[in-house]
């Protein structure tokens, strides 16, 4: 049994109500096989009357109820256990943060999140119940059989611990196979998505053709695959069969040799026909069951894998101090390195700088030279690995993390939009915002169109802005921010990337007036967005190499941006 499914299975109250009460009407199910038997067995043979036959009918109808339950808090406990864990999945999917998130391709996970938890319905609504049936009836059976006729229950107990050997050697390369065959269909829901997002730049440069023959490659890898676990299965299946086959002749045989020669009861011979066959049969279904819950076994034990993420730093945790609810903070690096897992060079390595509160700072410099881990840095996403960062002398590892998100207003480089209504993108940081509220943000981000979209603010845009220009994207996500007031906070990655002139110049703007009176951290490499800092910081290979302060307002901020100058 998979203990990690068990772990959480523990620790849902509900899941565990379900599951017990799935365990017990499967467990009773099968020992009502035994009163089945004998009551079959008497009616045959005659010792029992005809009324009996009512006592059958009854039985039969309360093994069927008790399927019918069975399979009713099955299907509540399997998506009990699918629901927790994709909650808890999600949940460690925003904790790590896009920093983090980059490790895993988006369409793998979301394969593993959609199709590959779904399967766990056969885990959880075949093969655990199987188990505790296996684990009671047949010893049920045999002690029956113990007690009606010696002979045949010991070949039922020599033979029976055949069927879960054979069993546990093909279950093995079961396993396997069906890791691989989940792999690659992990591989291919990776690549497709992948594909798609970017098939307009593929068919730019005449690359989409070429895409469509990796696509196919990908399929016949995940089709061969798919073939070589049935294959397996049969074989498993074929394996089952044959022992509980001739097990079941090496009991019916002598049986019917006794029965003729006049030293065993008509009564007892049909008893022990009756049985037998139930003896193996929950051994059977068990191994039959586990061939067919391996793919969502597979998918669990890569939903751990990242939900457990031990080779990966702990994210900045959310329980700490409150962080002052108003007023542009100063931020403060200090000697700041961090390193990605299973990378040998540091995004960043010792970098130490301040922001004062209300400054405007401008990263500029190569992409990948850690201009984004920075961000990130003050976001939380990223914990350093060695220094630390601090809010108004506070390190941000004992800020609750909740509200200082809560001063800051982001603006990322390729901003998300939902598959809702503009106003309730505009809204996403702002949930309780007015519709006012939501007009005036977007006037101020220089966002006119929305008012000439067929609903206005109530026209609902594609997922990520799919009926949206690029400008017209990233001006949602500026009255995002502009809808946030409280934000002192505000971050921005290059906004103006990818767009033209005319969106880039409403852009800038938009962010000159959102700069005001917060302190800044942008990202950019377009002129006119350096132009609105008031000192730029040029990021290379991880290490800040200048310092350079364009714009010297009081003395007092003068002097403490100096604090960070000189490199």
């Amino acid at each position: 049994m998979h203990k990690d499914l068990l772990r959480l299975m523990r620790a849902e109250r509900s899941v565990r109500r379900h599951l017990a009460v799935t365990m017990a009407a499967a467990v009773l199910a099968g020992l009502l096989v035994l009163v089945q038997a004998e009551l079959l067995a008497g009616v045959l043979s005659g010792r029992f009357t005809a009324v009996a036959l009512a006592g059958l009918a009854a039985v039969v109808g309360v093994r069927a109820l008790l399927a019918w339950t069975q399979g009713v808090f099955a299907g509540r406990t399997a998506t009990g256990v699918k629901s927790a864990l994709r909650h808890r999945l999600l949940a460690r999917l925003r904790d790590l943060g896009p920093g983090r998130l980059t490790q895993h391709r988006s369409g793998e996970l979301v394969t593993l999140a959609g199709r590959g938890l779904d399967g766990l319905d056969a885990y959880l609504t075949g093969y655990l119940p199987s188990i505790a049936v296996a684990g009671v009836v047949p010893l049920a059976v045999l002690v029956r059989l113990f007690a009606a006729d010696l002979a045949s229950a010991l070949i039922v107990l020599v033979t029976l611990p055949l069927i879960p050997v054979f069993g546990a050697l093909v279950g093995m390369t079961t396993k396997a196979v069906t890791e691989r065959q989940f792999l690659a269909l992990s591989r291919l829901g990776g690549h497709f998505l992948d594909v798609v997002r970017g098939l307009p730049t593929l068919r730019a440069f005449g690359r989409a053709r070429y895409q469509a023959g990796v696509i196919q490659q990908v399929a016949d890898a995940h089709r061969s695959a798919t073939m070589r676990t049935l294959r397996v299965a049969f074989l498993s299946s074929l394996v089952l069969e044959l022992c509980a086959s001739l097990s079941l002749a090496l009991v019916a045989v002598p049986i019917g040799l006794r029965l003729l020669g006049g030293s065993l009861d008509l009564t007892t011979a049909l008893l022990v026909l009756l049985l037998a066959p139930e003896a193996y049969l929950p051994l059977r279904a068990m191994g039959t069951r586990f061939h067919a819950s391996m793919e969502g076994v597979a998918a669990a034990d890569a939903a751990f894998a990242v939900l457990d993420g031990a080779d990966e730093p702990e994210p900045v945790r959310t329980a700490g101090h409150e962080a002052p609810p108003s007023g542009a903070p100063e931020i403060r690096l200090e000697n700041v390195t961090v390193r990605y897992p299973g990378r040998d060079v540091a995004a960043l390595e010792d970098v130490s700088l301040t922001i004062s509160p209300g400054e405007r700072v401008a990263l500029v410099g190569e992409s990948g030279g850690g201009k984004s881990t920075l961000l990130h840095l003050v976001l939380g996403f990223v914990q350093p690995s060695q220094g630390r960062v601090l809010v108004d002398g506070t390190d941000l590892r004992e800020l609750d993390l909740g509200s200082w998100r809560a001063r800051l207003a982001f603006v990322a480089q390729r901003p998300h939009l939902f598959a809702t209504s503009v106003a309730g993108n505009i809204r996403l940081g702002a949930p309780a915002a007015s519709l006012d509220e939501v007009r005036r943000a977007a006037a101020a981000a220089h966002a006119d169109f929305v008012e000439a979209l067929p609903q206005g603010f109530d026209t609902v845009v594609g997922e990520r802005g799919a009926n949206l220009s690029a400008g017209q994207r990233q001006r949602i996500a500026l009255a995002r921010a502009f809808c946030r007031p409280a934000a002192s906070v505000l971050l921005l990655d290059e906004p103006t990337a990818r767009l033209d002139g005319r969106s880039e110049a409403a852009v800038v703007a938009a962010t000159a007036d959102l700069a005001q009176g917060r302190t800044a951290v942008i990202v950019a490499h377009r002129p006119a967005m350096i132009d609105l800092a008031d000192r730029v910081i040029r990021v290379h290979e991880g290490r800040v190499v200048s310092d350079t302060t364009r714009v010297h307002h009081e003395a007092e901020p003068a002097m403490r941006r100096g604090e960070g100058s000189g490199r």
